[in-house]
């Protein structure tokens, strides 16, 4: 299965920035979530259309916890949040979006699957400045997380390319990214580098999958 990266706006750039690195970075990911709790609506409706007119595929384009923001402005998604409508429920309003679910447990990851979400967002896996003074979850929690999950499992929280590897390795469908892509210095290298550790990693897991030479193969 193809691993996924996610980029997700950390509030710290404005609309007109973040459009600009999101269309720099989107040939290597592959959904751009607008995650701006501080907007308004309308602002939120015009940040998405910022990033649209950028260039950034409405196919790639997921909006935070506003199902009216994401149909209004024809996005592929919304990525609810605890205090968002549950997914039976969007699902109602909005049987065309791809709906993410924000969990933070293992019983968070199954219930999300039983609701109707379409993948779930989990963390945070790592230390990470975006949740100071909170505790990591860890890759032996992430790895119960998968197993209880019914849906593809995104990770998220002080995911490096130099980590990847290890977090795709306990079965996660892949990896969401925002300061290490919204706050480098080189966004667009920043991203190629996630990238590049996505695709190391597949390699590595067919590699694995693969029968030894004499079992499974040809008969000589």
């Amino acid at each position: 299965m193809l691993k996924e990266i996610h980029l997700i706006s950390d509030g710290r750039l404005n609309p007109e920035q973040y459009a600009k690195l999101a269309a720099a970075v989107h040939p290597m990911v592959d959904y751009i979530h607008l995650r701006e709790k501080a907007l308004s609506a309308q602002e939120l409706l015009a940040a998405a259309e910022r990033l649209l007119q950028a260039g950034v595929p409405p196919s790639k384009l997921v909006i935070n916890d506003r199902i009216d923001v994401a149909l209004a402005a024809g996005a592929a998604g919304v990525q609810l949040a605890w205090h968002s409508l549950p997914p039976v429920g969007a699902r109602g309003i909005a049987p065309g979006l791809r709906l993410g679910r924000s969990v933070h447990s293992q019983e968070e990851a199954a219930r999300a699957g039983r609701q109707g979400a379409d993948f779930c967002l989990y963390g945070h896996v790592f230390p990470t400045a975006c949740k100071p003074g909170q505790r990591e979850r860890g890759l032996a929690q992430l790895e119960v997380a998968v197993r209880c999950s019914s849906i593809p499992l995104i990770a998220i929280g002080g995911i490096t390319p130099g980590n990847t590897r290890s977090v795709l390795s306990k079965g996660a469908a892949g990896i969401a990214v925002m300061s290490g892509i919204c706050g480098a210095t080189d966004p667009a290298g920043a991203a190629e580098a996630y990238r590049s550790s996505v695709q190391a990693a597949a390699c590595a897991e067919v590699l694995n999958e693969a029968p030894a030479p004499g079992k499974g193969g040809e008969q000589e």
